[in-house]
């Protein structure tokens, strides 16, 4: 059984799940297309970790079909082209880095070698440290040299940096930009707005069990009409907040950050209130302001 659309790895066709009286999916249409990164984006119990537990034949639906590689999950021949890194893992504590990394890598016919697992997600610094003696943020980096070292043609990242430093969530971050380059889909999820909005080719919005918005990241930006600007000023940021067109105000040391909906008006309204207005900077929506404004019309 081949794919009926080789751009489609997976696919969650008018799905519907149920956990009691709470509805996590309702009718969900979901791909993942070849060559892409998708972003599955929303607030807490929006269905996203259902969704990938759907794809991974983790869960069975209630009604509707997941497929993986047109095939159903619960195949080897399907779940053999796949890595995964879930929010919530618990591994072995005694097992040694190289040694978890090596016993994943057995499951599948074209492995890394550990060597090129560590090396790929610069994890080779405590490759014999037992998993127990990793701080929290080198074992999300051990778990994701676990999830690649099959060489999966589809990789599910759910919350990958979560406990990451800076400098260790962009050397992650340089590696998934790296595995996308060379023909690796992936799916990621995130609360980091700004993550999703590095690094995503495609971006769907969840609310409700239910896609609420879909598409690119500009596409995503393009839904909003509000704007950020930031200046340097004396003026209270009570009192622009009380201005037409402002909604959200922040004051950082002598600059306010200002979120309106009209930013011409309140750009005339800031020049002629404060002559010494300094370093006037505004700033299309992004991704986090069109995430707020998306899920806030599903809940009202």
């Amino acid at each position: 059984m081949q794919p009926l659309n080789n751009d489609c790895l997976a696919r969650l066709s008018g799905v519907s799940k149920r956990f009691g009286n709470v509805v996590a999916l309702d009718g969900l249409d979901l791909d993942v297309r070849r060559g892409e990164l998708l972003a599955l984006l929303g607030p807490n119990g929006a269905g996203k970790t259902t969704a990938i537990s759907l794809l991974l034949g983790l869960l069975q639906p209630d009604s509707g079909k997941a497929t993986l590689f047109g095939l159903s999950p619960l195949l080897l021949e399907a779940r053999r082209r796949v890595g995964v890194m879930m929010q919530d893992v618990t591994l072995p504590a005694e097992l040694r880095v190289r040694e978890h990394i090596d016993l994943v890598a057995s499951y599948y016919p074209d492995a890394l070698s550990s060597e090129q697992a560590m090396e790929l997600t610069h994890t080779a610094l405590f490759a014999d440290r037992p998993y127990r003696k990793l701080s929290n943020g080198q074992k999300r980096q051990v778990q994701f040299a676990m999830a690649v070292c099959g060489r999966p043609q589809l990789l599910f990242l759910d919350e990958p940096t979560v406990g990451l430093d800076q400098q260790a969530r962009e050397m992650l971050w340089a590696t998934v930009r790296r595995l996308v380059a060379d023909g690796c889909s992936i799916v990621l999820t995130t609360h980091y707005l700004e993550e999703a909005e590095a690094l995503a080719d495609r971006v769907v919005v969840l609310a409700r069990g239910r896609t609420i918005a879909s598409g690119t990241v500009d596409e995503m930006r393009a839904l909003v009409v509000r704007k950020r600007i930031s200046c340097a000023t004396a003026l209270p940021a009570e009192l622009v907040a009380a201005w037409p067109d402002v909604d959200v105000v922040h004051r950082e040391q002598q600059r306010l950050d200002i979120t309106v909906s009209n930013a011409e008006a309140v750009v005339r309204r800031l020049l002629a209130s404060d002559q010494n207005l300094l370093d006037l900077e505004v700033h299309r929506a992004g991704l986090a302001e069109a995430f707020t404004e998306l899920t806030r019309e599903v809940a009202q």
